[in-house]
């Protein structure tokens, strides 16, 4: 009986804390529902939808990072970290991108790694290319990053536990063995123990003549990081130069095959990040009581500023559901309305280093194939994180230029 009712109190109890802000309002609280307790509104924010459209769950609630994601990504990525801890990791990330994209060796990396993906292609009749460009941005961000090639072991072990925690890095929360969340965070304990042995294989050998250009190596000059900061960097390192990088790629070629004349012209990769977007949202946390326009929003609630609402906006950009590579000619790519990276302190370190990946691979793409697809050539990944849909270009019979 003692045990009944301690499991009911504990329910009430539950019930009492979701809905315990409707009891204390400090004004007009912001339109929306509580949904359950514990699971809240969860399964329908996780529902997939394009890319190119706001999707169900943000299209009805649009007027930090949620807990689950810290046992992921660790507590100190630049991505969840807050103050002190994310300017220094941010200072670091600037500068080392200011170091790198002058570099002539960076250029060249990427310049040869994707003539090499071209090259593989030559005896192929169809490639998918979301699975090429990850190929790609993999191979140049390990190399940038750790200074390892494709061929190296340490290359397939990083690349095998990186998949599994890109598969677990939005998934529901659950840590029991075997679920995506679980071998998520599994896979980010190997993959910081595999870093961290390169990490020492470098200082034994310090001395060597053959002094490596990689961020690794600058990262172990960096005195203002803890040794586990430095690891948590290489890892966000990862994180941002492949998957983001890769799907923006797919979204340049997919959008490219759907305008002959934006293809000769390349003028596509501030549109396929606008009519994309690759990051719809991120995740913030007020602080304080904040009064916005006539709500207020409660210190400890979760705040999330969505991207794709203001790309989308017909108020902001004219024909905004529409391929229009030609508005940048007018419109100025700093502005406000347009924030495919994030802003002000959190706004991505590495976006330029982005684009120049992008830019380079398409030089080449269209210098060396010319595409045709069919109706029903484009299938929809759905290996995506959840809430987004990206798209998967098969191309078929690519004719190779010499």
């Amino acid at each position: 009986m003692a045990i009944l009712v301690g499991f009911v109190g504990f329910l009430l109890g539950l019930i009492l804390n979701h809905f315990l802000p409707l009891f204390f309002k400090l004004g007009p609280l912001p339109k929306g529902s509580f949904g359950w307790p514990l699971l809240g509104e969860t399964l329908s924010f996780l529902k997939p939808h394009p890319s190119n459209s706001l999707g169900a769950f943000l299209q009805d609630h649009c007027s930090s990072y949620p807990k689950p994601i810290h046992g992921i990504l660790g507590q100190l990525s630049m991505l969840v970290a807050v103050g002190d801890t994310h300017r220094r990791l941010r200072n670091v990330a600037l500068s080392m991108v200011s170091t790198t994209k002058s570099k002539p060796e960076f250029l060249n990396d990427i310049e040869r790694i994707a003539i090499q993906i071209l090259d593989s292609w030559r005896d192929k009749q169809q490639v998918i290319f979301c699975e090429e460009a990850r190929k790609f941005t993999f191979n140049v961000i390990v190399k940038q990053v750790l200074g390892l090639t494709p061929d190296e072991p340490q290359t397939t072990k990083i690349l095998e536990d990186f998949l599994t925690f890109m598969r677990g890095l939005i998934s529901f929360p659950l840590y029991i063995p075997g679920t995506p969340y679980a071998r998520a965070v599994q896979a980010r304990r190997r993959i910081s123990s595999t870093v961290k042995a390169i990490i020492e294989e470098r200082r034994k050998n310090t001395g060597n003549s053959n002094k490596r250009s990689d961020f690794l190596e600058i990262l172990l000059c960096v005195d203002t990081l803890s040794e586990d900061e430095k690891v948590s960097f290489v890892l966000d390192s990862l994180l941002g130069g492949y998957e983001t990088t890769s799907l923006l790629m797919s979204m340049v070629v997919h959008f490219l095959g759907q305008s002959t004349t934006a293809l000769e012209q390349l003028k596509v990769i501030n549109e396929a990040l606008r009519y994309g977007n690759i990051v719809k949202f991120v995740h913030r946390k007020a602080l304080k009581d904040i009064k916005f326009k006539d709500y207020v929003i409660p210190s400890g609630w979760k705040v999330l500023p969505v991207f794709s609402a203001v790309h989308l906006d017909p108020t902001l950009h004219p024909s905004a559901f529409q391929f229009h590579p030609w508005r940048w000619e007018m419109q100025d790519q700093t502005c406000k309305k347009f924030t495919p990276f994030g802003g002000g302190s959190r706004c991505c370190p590495g976006s330029e280093l982005a684009k120049v990946e992008v830019a380079f691979f398409l030089h080449h793409l269209v210098q060396s194939y010319s595409e045709r697809r069919e109706i029903g050539d484009v299938q929809i990944n759905r290996e995506q994180e959840p809430g987004i849909e990206a798209p998967c270009t098969r191309w078929r019979q690519c004719q190779y230029h010499t």
